[in-house]
């Protein structure tokens, strides 16, 4: 049976009139200027249509971490996936940060047995992993474990992947590390996106790692040389490189207003940057003390911090940033919900709002610099 919905007077990224999206059987099947004529299902009445967010740095949710994944976590992975597609997300990739090989294998064992699975509804979608680690600088490690950090070779890097390189999508490294020019071409060549991270690189050493194929930076700002006038580092170099696109995180705390606002601004807003939740397990608890890894985090308001002081990542869901960046005018609509939307799909060269994308759209007002969603059912 063809169920069609058409829904009108919707304000979409990248159109400069009101559009009219028919929909059948879930999938946009046409997209045109609003006729004031046509009938419709749902007038939008000028509010924003956009796919729901997609998240590329997402360590853990609902008490549960992704590098200590198990098989019996497969109905955990459910409720986060449920969890998460009621924070407003289509797709993730959970976020292994460094551990020891083993147990980077067994969560990549356990989140391929769970991409194989049925798909089922109202459920945000994995799509594959973000390999934040081992091959981070010690002196940027930040939160990552000192006794898991690996050298940068070939073999180790094959090691790393095993048998599950087909679902490793992103892979966060320290290109410095790197002495033999190898590994980003390797990697690039089997599909695998390169993120710069945790990282000492210079310009010139971040420059060559994007001329050989890296195409990311992890965290901008965050567990990497500061910008100078003088030695703009691996950051400068990336936010004059078009081919390049930032992750940042817009917690306020990771990254200040004003260096939030200078960075979108340099970068043209959602062509050069787009951002991640970096959430931990915690994500969906309430603020306490948790454990994680051997340690044991705080979280304050959404902000997770070690013992040290050392800031770990938030609990905050992704689409608070973009919320964020209105309250605080750095953005407006358009660009934040691009950021959350449109910017990561296409640092990941996925499709966009379009003709044959599957219906899973969300609803965004904003009143008073308060942006607020809900899910186009």
């Amino acid at each position: 049976m063809n169920i069609k919905k058409v829904i009108t007077n919707a304000r979409l990224i990248g159109y400069k009139n009101l559009q009219t999206i028919t929909i059948e059987n879930n999938y946009v099947t046409s997209i045109t200027d609003t006729n004031l004529s046509e009938k419709t299902d749902l007038d939008l009445e000028g509010d924003w249509l956009s796919l729901g967010g997609i998240d590329l740095q997402i360590n853990g949710c609902l008490g549960l971490a992704f590098p200590d994944l198990s098989i019996n976590d497969m109905e955990k992975l459910d409720e986060i996936c449920a969890y998460l597609w009621q924070q407003g997300i289509n797709q993730f990739l959970p976020t292994i940060v460094t551990t020891s090989i083993p147990k980077i294998h067994q969560s990549l064992k356990v989140i391929n047995e769970y991409i194989n699975l049925p798909k089922k509804t109202s459920q945000a979608q994995i799509i594959g992993v973000h390999l934040e680690g081992p091959f981070l600088n010690y002196d940027k490690r930040g939160a990552h474990p000192a006794q898991y950090l690996f050298p940068l070779t070939l073999d180790n890097v094959k090691q790393v992947l095993g048998e599950y390189g087909d679902i490793v999508k992103i892979i966060t490294l320290a290109p410095e590390l790197d002495t033999t020019g190898q590994i980003i071409p390797f990697l690039h060549s089997h599909g695998i996106v390169v993120s710069l991270g945790h990282s000492q690189a210079t310009a010139q050493q971040a420059k060559e790692a994007f001329c050989q194929g890296a195409s990311m930076v992890t965290h901008a700002f965050n567990a990497m040389p500061n910008l100078h006038h003088r030695q703009c580092g691996l950051l400068g170099e990336a936010i004059v490189n078009p081919h390049v696109y930032c992750g940042l995180i817009a917690d306020g705390n990771h990254v200040c207003e004003t260096m939030l606002k200078l960075i979108l601004h340099a970068s043209n807003y959602q062509e050069g940057i787009f951002l991640v939740s970096d959430a931990l397990s915690p994500m969906g608890l309430d603020d306490g003390f948790y454990p994680w890894d051997d340690r044991t985090i705080e979280v304050k308001n959404g902000t997770a911090i070690l013992p040290d002081g050392t800031l770990s990542g938030t609990t905050l869901p992704l689409f608070m940033g973009a919320q964020n960046l209105v309250k605080w005018a750095i953005c407006d609509v358009a660009q934040a919900i691009a950021l959350v939307t449109d910017a990561p799909r296409k640092a990941l060269n996925l499709p966009t709002l379009q003709i044959k994308s599957p219906a899973n759209l969300i609803r965004w007002q904003c009143h008073n610099q308060q942006l607020t969603w809900q899910r186009v059912s």
